[in-house]
């Protein structure tokens, strides 16, 4: 029993020792074997390996990329308007040696980088002005009034500036990175968002709403200045109109009274004594029909059918 009991001690103190002699590199870590809080060695291989029981530590870095989302900023542009920017990086532990010495965790490496990015992109927000910082641009008319899309907002047009402030920013933190020999490599940085702080949000809608105020004045006198254009045309086409029609009214009577005398013309040139007969009769009807009394004498040519009604 009691050499049951020894071996027993012996097996645990075994799996004890053996546990602490293995360790396992996973695929997405590197590993510094540490005696007496110096580095012997570093593993960056996956797999299982020995080390010495209980004298070795093991300290693991993740060998992917990393990021680091900085906090947000209130930062000043070139018109001294401040922006509340949220930026973030990328970054991948190379010499985890040196990273051990320098940033020792990642905890302080998200908290030292993230200083060192913000402190880098104020500096180059500083030299631009918001339109840059966002990256696009209001399209404007030849008489510098936003152009404005089908929904009533202005048409933007994006602009490189913002890549190019980033560049800017990378070329910098990784300057200061390697000056200060972290052992990293910063792989990008970028911007999440760039807004006006809530301070001056109210400034802004009033901005807004006296924007919309005078593009609707702008679009109401536009259309007024077209609704008189219009009016000047349908007022300039209806005297046209009209005076065509009486010109082409005075030919049409013109020429309907050429024809009539020329009918008539042609009447009496075929019975000359008819025709007389006819305007005696006429004649006759006008006086004989009034109340006015006429004295004529007989021997006038109009009682020349009366008087002798045969005569022709």
């Amino acid at each position: 029993m009691r050499a049951l009991l020894i071996i027993g001690v012996i097996v645990v103190i075994g799996l004890i020792v053996l546990r602490q002699s293995l360790y396992i590199v996973d695929e997405t870590q590197q590993v510094l074997i540490l005696r007496f809080n110096e580095v012997i060695g570093t593993r960056t291989t996956p797999g299982l390996y020995l080390k010495a029981p209980f004298v070795d530590t093991i300290v693991t870095f993740d060998k992917r990329i990393l990021r680091i989302d900085a906090d947000p900023a209130s930062m000043p542009d070139k018109e001294k308007q401040n922006l509340i920017i949220d930026s973030y990086a990328r970054y991948r532990i190379q010499d985890p040696v040196q990273f051990r010495k320098t940033l020792q965790t990642e905890i302080n490496a998200s908290s030292r980088l993230g200083d060192i990015v913000t402190s880098t992109l104020r500096d180059r927000v500083a030299l631009r002005d918001r339109f840059e910082i966002i990256g696009a641009e209001p399209i404007v008319d030849p008489d510098g009034n936003p152009i404005l899309n089908a929904e009533g907002l202005p048409e933007i047009e994006p602009r490189q500036t913002r890549s190019e402030i980033l560049d800017e920013v990378l070329q910098g933190v990784r300057q200061r990175t390697a000056d200060q020999n972290f052992g990293i490599e910063i792989i990008d940085v970028r911007i999440k968002r760039a807004d006006f702080p809530e301070s001056v949000t109210p400034s802004i809608y009033t901005r807004m709403r006296a924007e919309r105020n005078r593009i609707a004045t702008r679009f109401r006198a536009e259309g007024e200045e077209e609704d008189l254009k219009i009016r000047a045309v349908a007022n300039r086409d209806r005297e046209v109109i009209l005076a065509t029609a009486e010109q082409e009214s005075n030919q049409i009577r013109g020429q309907g009274e050429a024809e009539a005398i020329r009918i008539l013309a042609q009447a009496l040139n075929q019975d000359p004594d008819f025709f007389a007969f006819r305007r005696s009769l006429q004649a006759y009807r006008s006086f004989l029909s009034s109340q006015d009394t006429v004295i004529l004498s007989s021997d006038e040519e109009l009682f020349e059918f009366l008087a002798s009604p045969d005569s022709n």
